[in-house]
């Protein structure tokens, strides 16, 4: 069947499919399909169609069964037909990724994984011949998993993918092996998927993620409005065992007795966890766009200790805040991007990350030089033109296989 036009715009249809969506939604691979969403607006006709949890651990309904605009989006919400257990989570988890178990055993985790919603399947079923693509976001959510393989001809995969045990389920090889193509966000996530899951014959482009940045940053508001001093570090992000921040804890408050005038750590985000009551730690809980850049530009150094990321967005806003970042030397894409970038310093253990500290606060001249290095880098290999441009060859080579007659694609 050929590919639909709508009459109206003459326009492709695109459909982006994501575990959660909105404004208040807080993840990095859903702020990635937000922004992409939004981006694609002048090219083609782009709809979400996603469930309507918030909360990521349970996968509660919150959001209005329907349809919505968000940022001129249009917004096809459909509801979760149960909620996620996190101690059968957690238990399963376990035993799949350390134990001797069967494909049905992964199976049953995904369908504890979640976020399972028959109706926004049956919706992807009813609307393959509305839409020319679909765009899938991380690839080990139930609704990327089923929804890919109704789909898979007409189907783009996001992965944003973390070399860790879950892209080592044998449930997930077919996942990677379907679609027409898969969008990467670095050259390192697509090496490690490409080693586990042996799919180099299906076309990936290494597309990044864009930044939005607001006009005004101002590091000095942000101090005055936190009466925090001209130094400080900077943590980012969901305040959780799984981001690695215990180790953080534990390294910075090692940190703070062994120097003779230690930095604040300032966090910013949701704790999914008890915090530490410390003198030297001060929590924001959650802040706005222009709280978090203004923060970004005021702190002396980002530090993003996790190990599992595909492209950590929060790295790329502290480097186009200008603003030197230190990463975990044990994750492998944050690393790397320190490397090509030379934005920042990476550490493996706690001495390491003292004297990564001390570079950083005893010279401003390098931290300023990092910070303006990360900049370039950031503007140059990850601004929303050159990704916009990248999606836009994949759409008209996939309209170009699936339809003797494809659509124009406006560029």
């Amino acid at each position: 069947m050929s590919a639909s036009i709508r009459p109206d715009t003459g326009k492709p249809r695109i459909a982006i499919i994501v575990q959660r969506y909105g404004e208040e939604v807080s993840g990095g691979a859903e702020l990635h399909a937000r922004w992409l969403a939004e981006h694609l607006l002048p090219y083609v006709d782009v709809d979400v169609l996603t469930t309507r949890a918030l909360n990521y651990l349970t996968w509660a309904n919150y959001f209005p069964a329907g349809t919505s605009t968000v940022n001129g989006v249009t917004v096809h919400r459909f509801g979760v037909d149960h909620e996620r257990r996190i101690e059968k989570h957690t238990a399963l988890s376990n035993y799949v990724f350390f134990q001797e178990h069967s494909l049905l055993d992964e199976y049953n985790w995904l369908n504890v994984q979640g976020p399972i919603s028959a109706a926004l399947l049956q919706a992807i079923a009813e609307r393959r011949d509305k839409y020319d693509i679909f765009i899938f976001f991380s690839f080990e959510y139930a609704s990327t998993y089923y929804g890919i393989q109704i789909v898979p001809d007409k189907a783009i995969l996001v992965p944003t993918a973390h070399d860790n045990e879950v892209l080592r389920l044998a449930l997930f090889r077919n996942t990677f092996h379907l679609p027409r193509y898969i969008a990467y966000n670095t050259a390192a996530e697509r090496e490690f998927v490409n080693r586990i899951t042996r799919n180099q014959h299906v076309p990936g482009i290494d597309t990044g993620i864009g930044i939005n940045v607001p006009d005004n940053i101002d590091g000095d508001r942000f101090r005055a409005r936190y009466n925090l001093p001209d130094d400080f570090l900077l943590y980012v992000g969901r305040i959780d065992p799984a981001k690695n921040v215990v180790e953080l804890f534990d390294f910075y408050q090692r940190y703070y007795e062994n120097s003779d005038a230690p930095l604040p750590l300032v966090l910013m985000g949701r704790p999914v966890m008890p915090l530490p009551d410390h003198p030297g730690i001060r929590a924001l809980g959650h802040v706005t766009e222009q709280d978090k850049f203004d923060g970004l530009a005021a702190s002396l150094s980002l530090i993003l200790p996790s190990l599992h990321e595909s492209l950590s967005m929060i790295v790329l806003e502290a480097w186009l805040a200008g603003t030197p970042v230190m990463v975990h030397g044990n994750c492998g894409v944050t690393k790397r991007q320190v490397q090509l970038s030379n934005g920042g310093v990476y550490y493996h253990d706690y001495y390491e990350f003292e004297a990564g500290l001390n570079l950083l606060r005893d010279s401003a001249e390098l931290a300023t030089t990092l910070g303006r290095q990360g900049r370039i880098f950031a503007q140059t290999h990850y601004n929303w033109d050159t990704i916009v441009a990248k999606y836009l060859v994949m759409f008209r080579n996939i309209l170009a296989q699936n339809s003797p007659h494809p659509q124009r694609i406006q560029s």
